[in-house]
């Protein structure tokens, strides 16, 4: 699963490895996991003037409505943070636990470090890209 640097990071460039992430969702390489709660840190996140992102309001719509569609829907049944410093990090985290995803992209891989108690990797966009070409 994607969290929400990586999304912004491959709106905001047509290069490297995040854009590359988010033009293959929907395609069965990976499953991206996604809740309600996810979705609306993702939007505050793209929608933000100062991440830079040179797309029209319409367009990162589209953009965050098709990660809805090409995502696997996760329902949050229990609350077990914080096991994280940043809230906003415990969130993702928790959609990957209940989503049972075994990687988490991220550029911020330190701030999730315990992320392996739950048997989840935690790779950079680059990495996750690499892997995928094996």
């Amino acid at each position: 699963m994607l969290d929400a640097n990586v999304v912004v990071a491959g709106l905001r460039s047509s290069l490297g490895a995040s854009h590359r992430l988010l033009g293959l969702m929907g395609t069965g390489r990976f499953v991206h996991v996604i809740a309600v709660a996810l979705l609306f840190e993702y939007e505050a996140a793209v929608k933000r003037p100062e991440v830079g992102i040179g797309l029209p309001a319409a367009a990162v719509d589209d953009v965050l409505d098709y990660l809805c569609a090409a995502a696997e829907r996760q329902q949050i049944f229990y609350l077990w943070r914080a096991v994280l410093r940043d809230p906003h990090d415990d969130l993702v985290l928790e959609v990957a636990v209940n989503g049972r995803c075994d990687r988490l992209i991220t550029f911020n891989t330190r701030d999730f470090a315990g992320a392996d108690r739950f048997g989840i990797a935690v790779e950079t966009p680059a990495s996750f890209v690499r892997s995928l070409r094996r």
